[in-house]
C-alpha cells in the first residue's frame, strides 16, 4: 500500500509524527510525506520515507495570484498524484492539511483529537479516528491513525538518528572547538511565554559549570538571535553557528544534555536519545513533553496551567521554576564522575 502522511509543520509536530512513517515502513508500506518546505530537510534521509513532497501553503495563501504559486501548487499536486496513494494519514486535521490531502486523490484518515481545537474539515474525511483516553502523549494519540490500516505499533518513540549519518563539515568543525563535556541551553521558543528567560538559563548554566565542569553552549534557531546573544554574553559561552537540521542534530548528539522549553529543538534532542532538561509552563509535558523522558522535567502546579495560551512574556507558570531547583534535579540526574 502507498500511504501519504500530511503533517506540514512545525518542527516538534513533525518529529512527534515520525513513528507513523517508521511503523508503516516496518509493515511493508511505501510512505510519502507532504511537509512545508522549511521542514523538508528534517525528513531527508529518513529510511522510512520514500518520498518527501514539500509544499509552501503560507506563501500560496499570501500571494495566490502569483504565477510562482500556481507552478508550486501544480508541482505538489503532480507529485502527490504520481505517488499513487491508497490512503492519506492526516494527524494535523485542519484546513491546510485537508487542502494538501485533496491533491493525493485518496481516502483521508484524519485524527479527530477532541483534546485540541476542532476543525470542520475533519467531517470531510473518509475515516475520523479518535484516540483513546489512555493515549496521553501526542505521539501516542497520532499512532491511532494506524489502526484503520491494520498497521500495528511496533515502535512508538520518535527516532531522528538518521540525521546523524554522514559528515557535516560546519558542525564537525564547531564540535572540534568545544570542551569535551558541554551542555546546550536553548533560550528561544516559538511562543514568548514558553521561554524560561535568559537570566534563569544563565543561573542554571553557571551552577552546572561550577559543580559539574560541564561547559555551556548556546543553541538557537531563526528568531531566537536576541535571546541567544544575550545568554552568550552573560555566560561568556559560544553559540552554535547557523546550521541546518543535520548540523544541529550532530551538535546536540554530542551534548551532555539539552535544556529548553517546549520547542522543536528539545524534541529533536529527545529523538536523538540525548537527555533533556524540559521546562514547561503554558503547555502540558504529559502531552507534549520529550517522549523518552530521559532527563529532568519541570511543569507548573498553578491551577491555571497548562493554559495553552500565547503571551508576549514569560508568565508565573514558568518563571516560578527556580534555577536552584532545576540545578538540584540536574545534579541528581547527572551525578559527579
Amino acid at each position: 500500500m502507498n500511504v501519504v502522511i500530511v503533517r506540514l509543520s512545525a518542527m516538534g509536530d513533525v518529529i512527534h509524527s515520525l513513528p507513523l512513517a517508521a511503523n508503516l515502513a516496518r509493515a511493508g508500506h511505501r510512505v510519502a510525506w507532504a511537509v512545508e518546505k522549511p521542514f523538508a530537510p528534517l525528513l531527508a534521509g529518513n529510511p522510512s520515507v520514500a518520498l518527501v513532497i514539500d509544499v509552501q501553503t503560507r506563501r500560496w495563501r499570501r500571494r495566490p495570484w502569483r504565477s510562482a504559486a500556481y507552478a508550486e501548487i501544480g508541482s505538489a499536486r503532480s507529485a502527490l498524484r504520481a505517488f499513487g496513494a491508497d490512503a492519506v494519514l492526516d494527524p494535523q486535521g485542519n484546513e491546510k492539511s485537508w487542502a494538501v490531502a485533496q491533491f493525493a486523490r485518496a481516502p483521508r484518515v484524519v485524527l479527530d483529537d477532541r483534546s485540541v481545537r476542532g476543525n470542520w474539515t475533519r467531517r470531510l474525511s473518509a475515516v475520523r479516528v479518535r484516540p483513546g483516553d489512555s493515549a496521553r502523549h501526542v505521539t501516542d494519540r497520532v499512532m491511532a491513525l494506524l489502526a484503520p490500516l491494520g498497521v500495528p505499533v511496533r515502535k512508538a518513540a520518535p527516532d531522528a538518528r538518521y540525521l546523524l549519518a554522514g559528515e557535516h563539515r560546519e558542525a564537525d568543525a564547531f564540535l572540534a572547538r568545544l570542551p569535551r563535556s558541554f551542555a546546550l541551553y536553548h533560550p528561544g521558543a516559538g511562543w514568548a511565554n514558553k521561554s524560561w528567560g535568559e537570566e534563569r538559563f544563565a543561573a542554571l548554566a553557571e551552577r552546572v559549570r561550577t559543580a559539574r565542569g560541564i561547559s555551556p553552549v548556546v543553541s538557537w534557531g531563526p528568531g531566537d538571535e536576541p535571546r541567544a546573544e544575550a545568554l552568550s554574553r552573560r555566560l561568556g559561552a559560544p553559540s552554535i553557528p547557523p546550521l541546518d537540521f543535520r548540523g544541529l542534530a550532530r551538535v546536540a548528539a554530542g551534548a551532555a544534555f539539552f535544556a529548553a522549553g517546549d520547542t522543536g529543538p528539545l524534541h529533536l534532542a529527545d529523538a536523538l536519545g540525548v537527555p533533556t532538561v524540559a521546562l514547561f509552563g503554558p503547555t502540558d509535558p504529559v502531552r507534549n513533553g520529550p517522549y523518552r523522558r530521559n532527563g529532568v522535567e519541570f511543569s507548573s502546579s498553578l491551577r491555571c496551567a497548562p493554559c495553552n495560551d500565547r503571551y508576549r512574556e514569560t508568565k508565573p507558570c514558568l518563571a516560578g521554576t527556580s534555577p536552584e531547583d532545576v540545578a538540584r534535579a540536574v545534579f541528581a540526574r547527572f551525578p559527579a564522575a
